[in-house]
């Protein structure tokens, strides 16, 4: 199966998204959304997962250590690193 790149946003879906993020939690009709208090059983990432691109990139010996130390049983450091990159792009988009 081959897989996708995932495309940029348009404006229009970019200010749809701002206006639903604005929206208070009241004015929001969930009437036809059954709630679901115990997510015990969800599986993360079954909706969506974003492409991955395997790449080689060299990082200082003691920033590695540093997230293998803070990651729960030295797993899930990649994602860690992954999310605080994805973090400082998105802050340095909104600062240009």
């Amino acid at each position: 199966m081959k897989k996708e790149t995932s495309r940029e946003l348009t404006r229009q879906q970019k200010a749809e998204i701002e206006a639903l993020a604005a929206l208070p939690d009241e004015r929001i009709d969930s009437s036809d959304i059954p709630e679901i208090p115990d997510w015990s059983g969800a599986i993360r990432g079954a909706l969506y997962r974003p492409v991955k691109q395997q790449i080689t990139l060299r990082l200082d010996a003691d920033v590695v250590a540093w997230f293998k130390t803070n990651a729960p049983g030295g797993r899930g450091y990649q994602t860690e690193i992954n999310r605080v990159l994805r973090q400082h792009a998105k802050t340095a988009s909104q600062h240009t």
